[in-house]
């Protein structure tokens, strides 16, 4: 039926007492039989299939009860009118005074062709771009692959090319995260290449400064546990919660580094994302181990942990982490801080963000203003106390919410309630979903509550 609708009535429904689904549709059946005749008659419509089931959304507060009602509807455009009409006839629904109000009849043809026609916009721009490549793309990939090549093995494992002779080791979880830090520059990295840390990663451990940059999941945990056991760690630093280092632009990876912290100040159970970002917020930031010199200028000298010549050569920090190839050359002519400002405007950003933990709030308004009003560009899960389940990026929604667990009872979206959220959504048992806008609805799931913040929020 769902397939062959024409037409959707949406109703209101308000009574003065509590009522419940039941209820409704046998109100309706019962005050509408005899009363267009049998060509009408809403059960030898159903039966024939020209009208579907009826679907009905009700709640009850104070002593009323509210809700919405839809029928689809598969009779030509004045007999839907007819059939929509002469439900707004119903008077009581069980023992109380009700009142049934079409609020609109729906095309779903027009859905439809509106779902056509974006989607048809999409193809255009997509699958018919220009695929010719501009000279500075050629040169930038040409660049790219060359800084790939370079990756190199360390005893069968994915490393870079200065893991055999520099002082600082940054051990990664996988060969994907090497070619992420070669493709920044970044060449004395090894990869572990599971949860089960190498013999020869936990001796090379034993004999360099060694910090472990992993992934913000439950799989970076358990790598350093392991490796803190096995070998030798100095610095802890993980990608942002729930990222992986092969997902960061250069900024997060610079960032990441910068904000490593000693092992040694990380507790021996719980949560290490947790410690190594409550050490970050309270500026427990490792120390540069190495002496500071008194004529430094540390406004434009890069971090203790990152090293660069002038001309793109590598270095090597005996008590660092990171080794750093330059791709940007200068004339720095007789100026001794134009070396320094090179680097600071091409490699590493000056100021590390800091970003606040997202504080529980009691109230689905607190929420709703948190995540749309002051435009976060997130989406939250909520339980049914309002408490936070998840937050993810808008884009990730989707996927989130299918594999959520628990399932949430609400979800907050900094975004539009899209046709398929709302499915996902139906499907996972939510029920209710508070977004910026509403979108175009081919059907609306009657599961689901689709408000947005301004409803909410006025």
């Amino acid at each position: 039926m769902d397939d062959t609708a024409k037409y959707l009535i949406h109703a209101s429904i308000s009574a003065d007492g509590v009522v419940e689904r039941s209820d409704v549709v046998g109100a309706i059946f019962g005050q509408t039989e005899g009363l267009l005749g049998d060509d009408l008659d809403l059960r030898d419509l159903q039966q024939s299939s020209k009208v579907g089931r009826i679907d009905v959304q009700v709640d009850s507060e104070n002593g009323h009860s509210f809700g919405q009602m839809t029928i689809a509807s598969s009779l030509d455009k004045v007999e839907t009118a007819i059939l929509a009409a002469s439900l707004e006839t119903l008077t009581r629904v069980g023992p109380c005074q009700a009142v049934i109000e079409i609020t609109n009849i729906e095309d779903v043809r027009e859905a439809k062709r509106r779902m056509v026609v974006e989607r048809a916009k999409e193809l255009l721009t997509e699958s018919f771009d220009d695929t010719v490549m501009t000279s500075t793309e050629i040169l930038e990939e040409v660049k790219e692959s060359v800084r790939v090549e370079d990756i190199t093995e360390y005893h069968g494992l994915p490393a870079g090319p200065r893991v055999t002779d520099s002082d600082a080791i940054i051990v990664v979880e996988g060969r994907a995260d090497v070619l992420t830090l070669l493709r920044y520059g970044i060449k004395n990295a090894i990869a572990v290449e599971g949860t089960n840390v190498p013999d020869d990663v936990a001796t090379l451990t034993q004999e360099r400064t060694v910090t472990a940059f992993l992934d913000g999941d439950r799989g970076g945990e358990l790598i350093l546990r392991e490796l803190s056991q096995v070998g030798d760690v100095d610095y802890v630093a993980f990608a942002p919660e729930g990222q992986s280092v092969e997902d960061l632009d250069r900024g997060a990876v610079i960032r990441a580094l910068r904000n490593k912290v000693p092992l040694s100040r990380l507790p021996d159970e719980g949560d290490f994302r947790s410690a190594v970002a409550d050490a970050n917020d309270t500026g427990g930031v490792a120390p540069d181990p190495r002496p500071e010199s008194p004529t430094t200028d540390t406004s434009s000298t890069p971090p203790a942990d990152v090293t660069t010549d002038a001309v793109g050569e590598t270095s090597s920090d005996n008590n660092g982490t990171v080794t750093v190839e330059k791709t940007v050359e200068a004339d720095t002519g007789s100026d001794p801080t134009a070396e320094a400002d090179v680097f600071s405007d091409s490699t590493v950003e000056a100021v590390a963000e800091t970003v606040e933990p997202v504080q529980q709030t009691r109230s689905l308004s607190d929420h709703v203003r948190e995540t749309i009003s002051d435009g976060s560009g997130l989406a939250r899960l909520l339980d049914a106390d309002f408490g936070l389940l998840d937050e993810v990026a808008v884009e990730k929604i989707y996927d989130t919410l299918e594999d959520a667990d628990p399932v949430p009872r609400l979800v907050v979206v900094d975004g539009e309630a899209s046709q398929k959220l709302i499915d996902i959504a139906a499907q996972r048992g939510v029920g209710d979903v508070v977004a910026r806008s509403t979108g175009e609805y081919v059907k609306k799931p009657v599961s689901v509550r689709v408000r947005t913040a301004d409803q909410l929020l006025t």
